[in-house]
């Protein structure tokens, strides 16, 4: 397949490359899809949201009830991923994955909560094994029920004070990289403040020594990291097209490799983050980004921009001639 969508994109009306990157975008999309004509239909993007025990150590200049307020700012729509799905066709879906908070019944955001929040990790595993794998089961569901209504693109975001912590620990222990490396500003950490930020994930990573990558997640992660986990790992057995925000969204996707290495394969990768850490894991996944917009801001805002662009790459595989049908000369 990778070899005759790479014969079609050649036999365009354009010199050979001329389209630069939406030709490695249509070409990655065609493979994914397994077909010489790719759609995208009915894309989406899933928000998790959860709080975090550890912001009780001050790891986030944010104070914890922002995770909520910014819930409700989502499904108003008046976040940036609530602007950016509302101008691309984008449907935008917001799940309360364990947010420390009592939403109103009317509130368009879908309830789903495990618990009121993770527990503080520099105390104990920040959940249960039985929370972890939960939360990866209606993770699961939630993806499930988008494919069965016809969605074959998907993004996932997030929301919650404190999970670049825990996402930086997750990277750490996944990748074996120094926690430094993995640890960056988060929402605006700096200087001293940001030293004692690695200290204390540091002091972490060496207060437990998790067996298995059930264990790894309990132990460091987030109610919605787990859940955004086992949505990856659904979106790849459905064959979706899986589009992959920044810094936090590719630790789930790293997380989720450990329980099925394949997942991968299913990637877009649609930005470069400036969170600290991010170019390293595209690194390790041997990714290019189809963007670089010095973005940071999570929520899958990333994957909300970069979509029109691999939109663009299909339409171009799908509508344009080749040089037999143009009748144009092609030596």
């Amino acid at each position: 397949m990778r070899s005759r969508l790479q014969q079609k994109i050649d036999n365009k009306t354009k010199p050979l490359g001329a389209l630069g990157r939406l030709e490695t975008i249509a070409l990655e999309v065609g493979v994914i899809q397994n077909t010489l004509s790719p759609s995208i239909q009915k894309p989406t993007i899933l928000v998790f949201a959860a709080d975090h025990g550890l912001a009780e150590e001050n790891i986030s200049p944010y104070p914890k009830d922002v995770t909520w307020q910014m819930a409700m700012n989502f499904v108003a729509g008046g976040a940036a991923i609530s602007v950016f799905c509302r101008h691309n066709g984008i449907a935008l879906k917001v799940i309360d994955a364990g947010v420390d908070y009592d939403f109103p019944p009317d509130c368009p955001i879908i309830p789903a909560k495990i618990a009121r929040g993770s527990r503080n990790m520099r105390r104990e595993p920040a959940m249960s094994l039985g929370q972890c794998e939960e939360a990866m089961t209606r993770g699961r569901g939630f993806v499930r029920r988008e494919a069965e209504n016809g969605c074959n693109t998907i993004g996932f975001g997030e929301m919650g004070i404190g999970n670049t912590s825990a996402s930086s620990l997750l990277m750490h222990r996944f990748t074996g990289l120094p926690i430094e490396t993995c640890t960056g500003a988060g929402t605006g950490m700096q200087g001293e403040q940001l030293e004692y930020k690695k200290r204390v994930l540091k002091e972490i990573s060496e207060k437990y020594d998790p067996a298995t990558p059930l264990e790894t997640l309990a132990t460091f992660g987030g109610l919605e990291i787990a859940m955004m986990t086992g949505a990856f790992l659904e979106a790849r057995s459905r064959g979706m097209v899986i589009l992959i925000d920044g810094f936090i969204s590719t630790v789930s996707l790293l997380t989720a490799c450990q329980f099925d290495p394949s997942t991968a394969r299913n990637a877009l990768f649609c930005h470069l983050s400036d969170e600290q850490g991010h170019a390293v894991l595209l690194e390790h996944f041997q990714a290019r980004p189809v963007l670089q917009l010095g973005m940071r801001v999570g929520e899958g805002t990333g994957a909300a921009v970069a979509l029109p662009v691999i939109q663009s790459a299909v339409a171009f595989l799908n509508e344009m001639a080749s040089f037999e049908e143009a009748g144009v000369s092609n030596k």
